[in-house]
This record gives structure tokens, sequence and C-alpha cells, in this order.
């Protein structure tokens, strides 16, 4: 598990909703999302809005199928969350999102809107092996969103929201 020390006290991730498949030629960073992946972002972002869940800062790859996820976030979210692009998240490693948590420590809450498998190494990472099996145990789905709170023990995967 991470030793990542609060602040942030609550961590979300959120992988992107579903990207298209790439165009012949086209490169995977720009990769758009679905018709399928806009509906899902939609319903994440409100789902996460309806359970209260409104991170200080949302820190997204710049690739455009997070930022289109983002932008789900951003319409129900409302001006109290600052948000960041960040184009080292898109090739960044588990040390890079686990650096970019760490860093954020003037902020209560920090969501990263990113990619898999690093999402899913970073919710790992964060709350241990076993704990990330029983919860998720076909893998980490397209705008899944993990809400994980610092404990006394560690971090704990609180919820997990899904369309």
């Amino acid at each position: 598990m991470s030793r990542i020390v609060p602040p942030p006290s609550r961590i979300y991730l959120l992988r992107h909703a579903e990207a298209r498949q790439p165009s012949p030629g086209q490169k995977d960073f720009d990769r758009p999302l679905s018709e399928k992946g806009y509906a899902a972002a939609e319903i994440v972002a409100d789902e996460a809005v309806d359970k209260g869940y409104r991170p200080d800062l949302i820190i997204s790859s710049t690739a455009p199928r997070c930022r289109q996820t983002t932008e789900a976030l951003q319409r129900v979210v409302g001006p109290s969350a600052e948000f960041r692009f960040v184009d080292a998240i898109y090739n960044g490693g588990l040390d890079v999102y686990l650096s970019l948590i760490a860093s954020q420590t003037d902020q209560q809450s920090v969501m990263l809107v990113a990619h898999n498998p690093t999402i899913e190494q970073t919710l790992e990472a964060l709350i241990g092996h076993e704990a990330l099996v029983r919860a998720l145990p076909r893998g980490y789905p397209t705008a899944g969103l993990a809400v994980i709170d610092a404990t006394p023990s560690g971090w704990m995967l609180t919820d997990f929201v899904t369309e």
C-alpha cells in the first residue's frame, strides 16, 4: 500500500469513459469518447455529485477522452472545483500518478482522471492487492470512479461508482 500521508484525505480515481476504436493512422492519444462513453461519463458524473462527491481539485490527462470525461464533471461540480490538465498523465506510470496525488497537500480531496492500466495500479497501491481483487474482480471498468479515504491504518476504498 502507498505511503501517501493526508492531506489529501480523500482520493478519487476516475478511469476515462469508453473511447472510440482508433481510425486508420490515428494515434492512441487522439481517440475521443464513443457515444456510449459520453453517456457513461454523464451518468457517473451525475451519480457522483448526487452522492456528495465534489473534489477540491481534478487533475486530468490531456488526452481527448480524458478531457471529455472531465467536461462531464465540470458541468455538474460547479465553480468550487479547480481543474488542471497534465500531459505527464498520458504516458505516466504509477510513480507519476502517486506523485501527483501526494504533492496536493493543500487540498482535502483530489481526483485523477486517467488511463488504465495505471489507474488500476494506483488503486492497488493505495488499498492493497486483496482489497482490489475483492472490489474489482473483473478489472477497472471504463467510467469507473473509485472513492478512497484515509484511515488511521491506511487507505480504504469507500465506494465505487460506475454506470
